[in-house]
């Protein structure tokens, strides 16, 4: 990675799962596992980056033609989880992340990982991967799923408050809720197209849309240089 003037103190707040972890596979596994025991057909790979979105009771609402009650979408969840962590066994880090973190890192720059997935399962998964030295902060979401990350995004960055600023802060994420968390405190985004959406629900978010991880790092040196 070359040399930017003015990124020194650039912050990049990563997302994980279809991220930096390549999991999609799984969690169409996952998906399908939970759509068998609940009656609904499987659902492809297109079809799933076309129709998800968070919360991801609404991602259910597309698909059921309703709003799931509170205790259809705690089956589902726990279906979902249930089988994705079957599935996740196999899953390895997305091309080059591990790489992209180290220079990241070596470049005297900050970087810090925030996820929707249960922080009690995320910590221990991450530092499996043995990534989690690359990280002033990791952090998933506590308390109840199905939420967006927007309010997560702001105490994470409140957190993080002597280390970067959010005019100087890129998230990188696979999620149009990456960007809308970003611009949620004034950060920039980045979005994936190897996770959950395809890239045509991507671009309209209105934020650059890449579809490696690489590349992602470089247009986030540019957004802050």
């Amino acid at each position: 990675m070359g040399k930017h003037r003015g990124t020194h103190d650039a912050h990049l707040v990563w997302d994980w799962n279809g991220t930096l972890l390549d999991d999609i596979t799984a969690v169409i596994g996952a998906t399908n596992a939970a759509f068998a025991e609940i009656g609904l057909a499987p659902i492809t790979l297109e079809r799933y980056r076309e129709m998800y979105c968070v919360p991801v009771p609404r991602f259910y609402e597309r698909l059921l033609g309703r709003l799931p009650t509170d205790e259809e979408w705690d089956s589902m969840d726990g279906i979902f989880h249930r089988y994705y962590s079957e599935h996740r066994i196999g899953c390895g880090l997305t091309q080059g992340a591990e790489e992209l973190l180290g220079e990241w890192r070596r470049a005297g720059r900050s970087q810090s990982l925030l996820s929707m997935f249960g922080h009690d399962e995320l910590i221990p998964i991450v530092r499996g991967y043995g990534i989690e030295e690359h990280f002033l902060r990791v952090e998933g979401r506590r308390g109840r799923s199905g939420g967006s990350k927007a309010i997560h995004m702001a105490a994470h960055l409140a957190a993080l408050a002597d280390a970067t600023a959010p005019e100087r802060t890129v998230v990188i994420g696979d999620a149009a809720d990456d960007a809308i968390a970003a611009a949620h405190v004034g950060a920039r985004a980045v979005l994936y197209t190897g996770g959950s959406h395809s890239r045509a629900s991507l671009e309209s978010v209105g934020v650059p849309v890449v579809d490696s991880l690489e590349e992602a790092v470089e247009v986030a040196i540019d957004l802050v240089a």
